[in-house]
């Protein structure tokens, strides 16, 4: 079991912690001395996840605030609340996102809910809240992928399938943008002179509701095949302590490398202690890196700043 190194008086911000490695994440950065931002969409179920977290360690530091990383409005405002009280952020984990829908969603600003979600809401978020990490004597930002991302594309003639949408193609590209901004972040901090520390994870096959809730987006109950697959998995997996661990090595270890992804090393990287994890070669391309780039600013319109205080 990895050992998260004290994390004493840093302040952290993880989205997506009501649940799944989200929710471990936040437990044990705040078992390991971290304030720790829940940033999560629905208000009650984070609550529900703090009782639970100091049912077990009463003297975590947990505050709830709300964003929908569907909603570019809402992440502006989840930004801004955390810029004006002007606390510099030690760690900002990209975590949350939605899977495989099986009829194309758009979100509040019309981009593909995968790809709106897991990728345009993280960059936004991310680039409204440099001030604070650079702020940081050593930030990081550690960016959830999925081994999914080896089968992505970017298709920049229709990022968001409005030409035959297909759930697990969609969901691939949104998760090799993910790894593709983490890289090209990395770069950027390079070429900069920042501090910052940009780093990747997946988390193999670990059981959480991230299979089951993107599937039955939209309909009355879980789909029969689904359900069938939950029962009787054929692949190896993991639970949710095993499975959030590729993404703190990513967020905490003294071990880490700025623009390395790490996964699980066992089972074809399904299951397992954590490993650097060979990066597919789609998100190694420097020029693509910085399209996408250059597109996720143009249509989130959040860019970079050329100078950051």
């Amino acid at each position: 079991m990895y050992d998260v190194p004290d994390q004493t008086g840093k302040y952290a911000v993880v989205t997506g912690a009501n649940s799944g490695t989200g929710k471990e994440t936040v437990r044990r950065l705040a078992a390991a001395g971290a304030r720790v931002v829940m940033a999560v969409r629905t208000p009650s179920k984070g609550e529900q996840a703090r009782a639970e977290i100091l049912a077990q360690y009463p003297e975590a530091q947990l505050e709830i605030r709300r964003i929908d990383l569907a909603d570019l409005g809402s992440v502006r405002e989840f930004a801004d609340g955390l810029n004006s009280g002007g606390r510099a952020i030690d760690l900002l984990v990209n975590n949350a996102g939605v899977m495989a829908p099986p009829a194309r969603m758009t979100t509040a600003d019309g981009f593909e809910l995968q790809f709106g979600s897991n990728f345009l809401g993280p960059f936004a978020l991310t680039l409204r809240l440099l001030p604070l990490l650079l702020a940081a004597p050593a930030p990081r930002v550690a960016t959830m992928s999925s081994g999914t991302a080896n089968f992505g594309r970017i298709k920049f003639d229709d990022l968001h399938w409005e030409k035959g949408y297909r759930p697990i193609s969609s969901y691939a590209q949104s998760k090799l943008a993910d790894l593709m901004f983490s890289h090209q972040l990395a770069a950027i901090a390079h070429e900069r002179g920042w501090n910052l520390m940009s780093t990747a994870a997946h988390p193999g096959f670990t059981r959480t509701n991230l299979q089951s809730t993107g599937p039955s987006l939209g309909l009355d109950k879980t789909p029969r095949m689904v359900r069938f697959f939950e029962r009787h998995n054929p692949l190896p997996s993991q639970g949710v302590e095993q499975g959030a661990e590729p993404l703190l090595f990513a967020a905490t270890s003294p071990e880490a490398v700025a623009g390395a992804y790490y996964g699980p090393s066992k089972a074809f990287g399904l299951v397992g202690p954590t490993k650097q994890a060979k990066a597919p070669r789609r998100s190694l391309d420097e020029q693509t890196n910085a399209r996408l780039w250059l597109e996720a600013e143009r249509l989130t319109g959040v860019t970079l700043p050329s100078r950051v205080v």
